[in-house]
Formats: structure tokens, C-alpha cells, sequence
């Protein structure tokens, strides 16, 4: 059971790819990601490595502590630059590790990057809890944070169901978190299933971003809705057209300084409208776009996904 924990924090994890490329086999439910290649792989590993190493650099100059931990050669693991969807890191010193559909994205789980949060980087880990094997025999996921949209001061867990969030996983996690979930399902402008909730809705200190278009059945709509208000923060709703340039897959970060920054992509950035940036504005001390459109194309991820959140006490 995990107690109350902060929202934001200013530790995350990044994995720099050693060969980011279209993953085939993630293409069938991840309807943002592009469905062919336009250039070898070799330069779509170019770009994307250009565009992690200036992700890092400019969080870095913000104030954010950054850790980066290098891909491996082998094996093949093309979505390693999305961290966030095997491993969770929490302030009671428990780490989850989880299930995740495509199984070349399971070989991109790594024990030792938990072992070098404690013995390199001074962090306190007490536990490690696999959701993820039994579930994966039974073809059951739940992909850590791309599923789930945390309110950790309301200790709620927001998921659209699909095939990669499950709501039996869920449930488990929802007991061993003590999480209330919030399920519901999310289909974009041509009917298809939302494959990650972080793709639709981000939750901040003070304030909650959704495509509310996406939850088609009325009553969930209200309900999530209600859930949202009910936490005190204002809502800003985004159009199928922002969902699509990633305007919901945002992270709020605090700086050494104690600053609040949005981390968003600046696809998303460029479709948000005044109104909606001066609300953010309003929220954060900085918002800070970032240029990833190799990645995006190609992962059909963006700036949140790249991000594993450490909240992890130090000592």
C-alpha cells in the first residue's frame, strides 16, 4: 500500500536509444504512430538521437535532475526511449514493474537500473513487486504509466481500457497501490480504441488537461469529469486535433529550485490556443517545449513518455 505521495518531482529516468526505429509490432494498437518507414533506420536513429540528447540538455538547463541510462546493443529493443511503460518508482521505496503487450518491449525491463538508483545514485529502494509475468503468460497488461494517469494527492488512477490496460491488472494494482481506479474507455476521431491514457489527459499540481471528445459514453465522461473537479483543479479540454499532436502527453516537473515547469512537445505547444496557455501559464513557472518529431512519428509517443518519474526518497 502506497501512502500519500507528491504530485511532482524533480528526479526522472531517460533510457538514450541505441537503435529507436518504427516498431512493428506496437503498430496495430498505437494508432499515433506512423505505419511505415520513410527513411532507413539508420537516420530515423540519427534524428532521434539528436532530439533525446537536446531533450536532456534543455531539461538539464532547467533545473531538472536528469538521469540517463544508455540502451543496449542487444537485444532489439526499439521503444527502449519510453521508460515510463515497464517501471514506476515510489516514495515509500516500492518499485513496479509491469506488463507490457508487445514482447520486444518486455527485453527493454532491466533490473539494473534499479540496483544503480540505490548503489550509484543514493536512492532508497525497499521493494520490487513484478505484476508483469504472470500476467504476460496470461496476455494481460497494464503498461505502467502510459495506462495510467496518476492523481497522487487524491490517490487516483486514471485509465482508458484497451488492449494494453487491462482492467483485471488494473484492479490488482489499484489493491496493491490502495489507488482508487477510474476506468473508462477512450476511442479517437475514427473509432479506435486510445492505446494510453497518457495520451489523451495529464494531471498537474493545480490543473488537468483531457480530450473529453475521446470518452465517448456520456456517463463516463461525467464521471471523470466529476473525479477531476472533485481533486480542485481547473480543467482545460483539449479537440481531437491537439490529442493528436500529443497536447495530452505532458509532464509537470519541479526544478532544484523549486520551480514548476510543463514539459510538453512543441507539436503540442504550436496547436494549443491562448486561452489554454495562459491557463498553464498560470500553473507553472515555465512551460518548456520540446522538438521530437522523429520520435513521435516513429514511436507514436511523446515528451511524457520518454519521462519515468523517481519519486524515491534519497538516503
Amino acid at each position: 500500500m502506497i501512502g500519500l505521495q507528491r504530485q511532482i518531482t524533480k528526479h526522472i529516468l531517460m533510457i538514450r536509444p541505441y537503435r529507436f526505429d518504427l516498431n512493428e509490432e506496437t503498430m496495430g494498437s498505437n494508432a499515433f504512430q506512423q505505419q511505415n518507414r520513410e527513411e532507413t533506420s539508420d537516420k530515423i536513429q540519427q534524428k532521434a538521437l539528436k532530439e533525446f540528447d537536446n531533450f536532456v540538455s534543455k531539461l538539464k538547463k532547467a533545473g531538472i535532475h536528469v538521469i540517463v541510462v544508455e540502451d543496449h546493443p542487444k537485444p532489439f529493443t526499439p521503444d527502449a526511449i519510453f521508460p515510463n511503460n515497464w517501471i514506476s518508482f515510489h516514495d515509500d521505496g516500492q518499485v513496479i514493474v509491469y506488463p507490457m503487450e508487445a514482447p520486444s518491449r518486455r527485453a527493454e525491463r532491466r533490473m539494473d537500473i534499479v540496483v544503480d538508483l540505490k548503489t550509484k545514485h543514493g536512492f532508497t529502494v525497499d521493494n520490487v513487486v513484478d505484476i508483469a509475468t504472470d500476467n504476460e503468460a496470461s496476455a494481460l497488461f497494464l503498461e505502467g504509466t502510459g495506462s495510467l494517469v496518476l492523481d497522487h494527492l487524491s490517490k487516483k488512477a486514471y485509465a482508458c481500457l484497451s488492449t494494453r490496460t487491462n482492467s483485471k491488472v488494473l484492479a490488482q494494482w489499484s489493491e496493491l497501490t490502495g489507488y482508487q481506479p477510474i476506468s473508462f474507455t477512450a476511442l479517437d476521431q475514427h473509432k479506435q480504441p486510445i492505446y494510453h491514457t497518457n495520451v489523451l489527459m495529464c494531471i498537474g499540481v493545480d490543473f488537468a488537461i483531457i480530450c473529453l471528445e475521446a470518452i465517448n459514453n456520456a456517463v463516463e465522461r461525467e464521471m471523470v469529469v466529476r473525479e477531476l473537479a472533485l481533486s480542485g483543479r481547473e480543467i482545460i479540454t483539449l479537440s481531437f486535433e491537439q490529442m493528436n499532436a500529443f497536447a495530452g502527453n505532458m509532464l509537470q516537473l519541479e526544478t532544484s529550485k523549486g520551480k514548476r515547469i510543463l514539459v510538453l512537445s512543441k507539436a503540442s505547444y504550436d496547436v494549443l490556443r491562448p486561452e489554454q496557455l495562459a491557463i498553464l501559464q498560470k500553473y507553472n513557472d515555465r512551460l518548456l517545449p520540446i522538438s521530437i518529431p522523429t520520435i513521435e512519428k516513429y514511436g507514436g509517443g511523446s515528451v511524457r513518455c520518454m519521462m519515468a518519474e523517481v519519486f524515491l526518497r534519497k538516503g
